[in-house]
């Protein structure tokens, strides 16, 4: 393990820690994970860095947002490379407990966010923004932190644990920070090295077909034709099947035709056997 990261499993030994900076006026800043760390994650520490004095990062691989037959299984775990990693970006501890830490027996609640969950990867994974909530809800109250960091590159993610944040009174600051990409525009992911060589070439044609979209919509037309278009491209091009391509109110991620406000273009693909996600911002 990293020499001078200190690595905490249980909740009582996180909350100590954060307590004793806090009681020191230090301001602390949180970034949840599931570990298969890339420049991406280490990007939020960096950020978490730029606005707190302490960065918290945690490594749990979440069962509860994995649906039947997804791949909880053969996700990637690497806590020893993923803390030197963090111990390189400047993280002060990681939090990384046991699946039993996380859910006791006899755990039988759950979080659950209406609106901003249904639809989109909602649809395409029943339960899964149901897991996400009540992990990150619990996350969030374990770590007490002043300020928690989430990538954009799950806009629905973000837009949900902002919801759950609000509604629940959780006192901590929400911050999304820019996805991160390849320089071929394919947005990092830990899925991404399920990837095959030739599917690799062929993944970053997600991102075109968003920015395709952008282009379209900041000419006048509608979203509706420019994202079937999206996916046919995204078919012809090697894409197994498109779960969709929509156009969305950045904010409330109400659907939008044409572009009137603020919006955000998502899509997700499967790519072989890797489902991929992205999105991009585009204004009027």
């Amino acid at each position: 393990m990293a020499e001078s990261l200190d690595i905490v499993r249980s909740k009582a030994d996180l909350r100590a820690r954060v307590r004793y900076w806090r009681d020191q006026g230090l301001k602390v800043a949180f970034v949840p994970t599931m570990g298969a760390l890339h420049d991406g994650h280490l990007a939020l520490v960096t950020a978490g860095l730029d606005i707190a004095d302490r960065v918290v990062a945690s490594v749990f691989v979440n069962p509860t947002q994995f649906g039947p037959n997804e791949d909880f299984s053969r996700y990637p775990r690497q806590e020893e490379r993923d803390a030197q990693l963090l111990d390189q970006a400047g993280c002060a501890l990681l939090f990384a407990p046991t699946v039993d830490e996380m859910y006791p027996q006899g755990f039988a609640s759950k979080v659950s966010v209406a609106g901003e969950s249904e639809g989109l990867c909602g649809g395409a994974r029943p339960g899964h923004f149901d897991g996400v909530a009540t992990v990150v809800t619990k996350l969030l109250l374990q770590a007490q932190a002043h300020v928690a960091l989430f990538g954009e590159k799950d806009w629905q993610q973000l837009t949900v644990i902002r919801r759950l944040v609000t509604d629940l009174d959780i006192p901590v600051e929400v911050v999304g920070v820019p996805t991160v990409r390849e320089a071929d525009g394919l947005a990092m992911s830990s899925r991404n090295a399920y990837l095959s060589a030739e599917d690799r070439k062929v993944a970053p044609m997600l991102h075109r077909s968003l920015q395709a979209v952008a282009e379209g919509l900041k000419a006048g037309k509608g979203s509706e034709e420019l994202c079937h278009l999206a996916a046919a491209d995204l078919l012809a091009t090697g894409f197994a099947s498109v779960d969709y391509v929509e156009v969305r109110d950045a904010l409330t991620l109400a659907p939008m035709a044409h572009l009137t406000g603020p919006a955000r273009i998502l899509a997700a693909a499967r790519l072989g056997a890797t489902r991929l996600i992205d999105n991009i911002g585009v204004e009027p």
